[in-house]
């Protein structure tokens, strides 16, 4: 029986061979754009999941109220992580992380590296493998180094790395302890190397202040403990070790760290990266439906031709059961083949679509789990798609289909309606959220970042530079390289600093805590970055001495200090003899530091008297960049030779701020098109059966004298009324959609009219085009032809 059911199959197949092709076409595009959809989700969801502890290990968070709204934020005070571990019996190991940047020279190597400074306990803590060393020793001792497999690569070769020597910094020996397996790429962990706190504190980087939130602190929880009782227990922190009584503190924990960044007023987490996620979960599960409502009205339109089948099948004594398995089957067999076609396709596709997500995703052939995932995604989807056509099928009676009494439905809704219905819903409803989407992002880069981007670049203060920064800064300008030079605390296109202990003359006292961003300069910012000056002055040393406690306010500190003449205003930071006083000598326009879809926050930026971390400097326009460069890279080449000439140019890092936004959109855009064209082939097949199973009414109309056109539209408005009625239910269900995406955006655009307009457009004019086609074919199809048959 089997083997007649597929031979029966098999035929079907190859007999229509369009409606085969379009159906395993559908199908095996619908799969393959679920699967990578699938692929991306299950990198997304399985971050630092392999960690052997994941369901004890949290991060710690501070929670206070700033300018009236409540914030929390990951970063902690370095000397967090020993308090805890020696106060708090419910913490088994706690290990503090922050990020740096060595310069590592082995022999006639020199890499600029990316690591963390660690404490011993996080190599215990966290599951990444060493393939040479001892995760409990490794980094016990203030000279230890423990590297990754691919810097090991780029310093020894294929040497053996253990116990082997690394100069970092030009002034320090360090000896490799261990070499870890590469970070895999779902890991919110990204380094290459791991040194002890311990050389962190014995070069001045430590310390245990506990207003300085400057570093992540991890926590591994003893067996038992609760995520509440731990809570309970680490709330007050900061209140019992410093004067600080505003301030309480949670964990965060590792199976949310990834999905779960948004916080609601109660510090509850309420969404992040998880909203994403679910996004996409839809549109895939909705691009697979939309490949199984092709399978399901291509087969119920063919029902005539198969009704005969059923019939003869019946009276022979086929029951519906049987026959439900056989049609079943036929869908099963269906996805297998469309299946194969589709892990074809994701393979090709796979590198391009890593390039649009920023990700390593590849297809696990040697996991037996994925298998048989595989073959269940095939069956769930064969099943899916053969369910209704089977049920249809078999409901056929015999007496009517062997009579010849068995008509195709002609109701105003019918099952095959509601299907086409369906699909262009969602088709619409993704072409409308693309290009929101699109809008929201153009809205977002066109905004005026209130500095001037082009030919701004910066380089960090590493080795020498901050000795020799006034003769490296003279240089640059004197050798045409650069037209203004300043350091600065952060890049431009960051903020690295903020703070909230800063008073004024007219501040309520004991009133709400205000946080600022802090940036730093020593001079000539204004000229450098291509800032306007509201009021007053950029901030010089040279002409005027005493701007070495001077300040500069943009317009958002003004407003909320409540200055109505800033320049002369002294801001204070702290109190008492050890305030530190700053005199405001100019107001700057708002400039974006952070995130360009954000509202610009208060930012106080401070003279020299500050610390700096990074020079900007302008390229001369008189000369081209590589020139510039060049003449830069002696420059710096001269003062600091032990170092690289790295650069980045600031242009380039503003642009990264778009980059999810603009995945997202790429992605949207992706899917949409294969949406419609999923849609657009069910429509294909369904107007050229249509058009078929009329053609002999077609060849009577033309003898009659239709013309081409009014055969046309004849065959055409039945499917554009159902377009258009798909347009009319998606366009409040996209509406709602992009409504609650845009509420995420404090800087965004409104949801205009027109957007409607025009998907509608694309819509309709796609699937004119699409039913046209077979239309305009059998219109002028010979209707002798037609009729000459019987």
């Amino acid at each position: 029986m089997l083997k007649n059911y597929l031979k029966i199959t098999w035929r079907n197949l190859l007999r229509h061979k369009a409606f085969s092709f379009i159906n395993i076409l559908g199908l095996a595009i619908g799969m393959a754009s679920s699967a990578l959809i699938l692929l991306w989700i299950q990198n997304e969801v399985s971050y630092d999941q392999f960690h052997e502890k994941k369901d004890r290990l949290y991060e710690v968070y501070n929670r206070s109220v700033f300018d009236g709204k409540l914030w929390c934020w990951g970063t902690t005070p370095k000397v967090m992580g020993k308090a805890l571990k020696q106060g708090y019996p419910q913490i088994e190991e706690t290990a503090r992380t922050t990020s740096n940047k060595f310069l590592f020279t082995v022999g006639d190597k020199r890499l600029t590296v990316p690591g963390n400074f660690t404490d011993p306990g996080f190599l215990t803590m966290f599951s990444f493998p060493l393939i040479s060393g001892n995760a409990h020793t490794a980094l016990n001792n203030i000279h230890d180094i423990v590297i990754t497999q691919k810097l090991s690569k780029k310093l020894f070769g294929d040497a053996n790395a253990m116990g082997k020597t690394v100069k970092i910094d030009s002034n320090a020996y360090f000896t490799v302890t261990g070499v870890l397996k590469d970070l895999p790429n779902n890991t919110r962990f990204e380094f290459e190397y791991l040194l002890p706190w311990s050389y962190m504190k014995k070069i001045g980087w430590d310390d245990e202040y506990w207003g300085n939130n400057s570093v992540q602190t991890w926590v591994l929880l003893k067996k038992g403990v609760t995520e509440a009782q731990a809570d309970a227990a680490i709330v007050n922190v900061t209140k019992s070790h410093s004067d600080t009584k505003d301030i309480s503190q949670f964990l965060h924990p590792l199976s949310k760290w990834r999905l779960y960044s948004k916080f609601d007023d109660k510090g509850k987490v309420s969404g992040g990266r998880i909203e994403t996620i679910r996004i996409f979960s839809i549109i895939a599960a909705f691009i697979l439906l939309i490949a199984c409502i092709n399978f399901m009205n291509l087969s119920t339109a063919r029902s005539e031709k198969r009704a005969r089948e059923v019939g003869i099948r019946k009276v022979v004594g086929a029951l519906r059961n049987s026959l439900i398995c056989q049609f079943l089957g036929e869908s099963v067999l269906i996805a297998f083949i469309a299946g194969v076609i589709a892990l074809i396709a994701v393979q090709l596709s796979i590198s391009g679509f890593n390039t649009l997500t920023d990700k390593q995703l590849f297809v696990p052939y040697g996991n037996p789990y994925f298998w048989l995932i595989f073959l269940g995604f095939i069956l769930f989807t064969g099943i899916i798609s053969g369910s209704y056509p089977a049920l249809y099928l078999s409901s056929f009676k015999p007496v009517s289909v062997l009579k010849g009494t068995l008509k195709a439905a002609n109701a105003l809704i019918t099952p095959r309606k509601l299907l086409v219905v369906i699909q262009f819903t969602f088709a619409v409803v993704l072409i409308v959220c693309t290009i929101i989407i699109r809008q929201q992002l153009k809205y977002a880069q066109d905004r005026d970042s209130g500095y001037k981007k082009d030919n701004l670049v910066y380089v960090m203060m590493t080795g020498s530079v901050q000795k020799n920064y006034v003769a490296i800064k003279s240089e640059l300008i004197n050798s045409g390289a650069a037209t203004a030079v300043t350091k600065t605390s952060a890049p431009i296109t960051q903020g690295w600093s903020d703070s909230w202990g800063y008073n004024w003359n007219g501040r309520t006292a004991g009133g709400e805590k205000i946080d600022f961003n802090i940036f730093n300069t020593d001079g000539d910012f204004v000229k450098t970055m291509g800032l306007k000056v509201i009021s007053g002055r950029d901030i010089d040393i040279i002409n005027y001495p005493s701007d070495s406690s001077a300040m500069l306010l943009n317009e958002a500190s003004v407003k909320i200090m409540g200055f109505k003449n800033p320049v002369g205003q002294v801001v204070r930071n702290g109190e008492g003899k050890d305030a530190q006083l700053w005199h405001v000598v100019g107001v700057v326009k708002d400039f974006i530091l952070q995130s360009p879809y954000e509202p610009v926050k208060h930012m106080l930026i401070q003279g020299p008297k500050a610390w700096f971390n990074v020079i900007h400097f302008k390229l001369n326009n008189a000369h081209n960049t590589a020139e510039n460069l060049k003449r830069a890279e002696q420059v710096f080449k001269k003062y600091n030779p032990d170092y690289p000439f790295e650069y980045n140019f600031v242009d380039q890092e503003y642009a990264r701020k778009f980059g999810d936004e603009q995945r997202i959109g790429t992605l949207a855009s992706l899917f949409a098109g294969l949406t419609i064209v999923i849609s657009c082939l069910g429509l294909f097949g369904l107007a050229a059966y249509m058009a078929q199973n009329r053609i002999k009414e077609i060849g009577v109309r033309k003898v009659l004298g239709a013309s081409v056109a009014g055969v046309t539209t004849m065959l055409s408005k039945d499917f554009l009324k159902l377009v258009m009625l798909s347009f009319l239910i998606a366009t409040p269900i996209s509406w709602w959609a992009m409504h609650k995406w845009l509420q995420g955006y404090s800087y965004r655009i409104s949801i205009s009219v027109w957007v409607f307009v025009i998907a509608a457009f694309i819509t309709v004019l796609i699937s004119v085009i699409t039913v046209s086609f077979q239309a305009i074919k059998a219109a002028l199809a010979n209707p002798v032809k037609s009729l000459r048959s019987e």
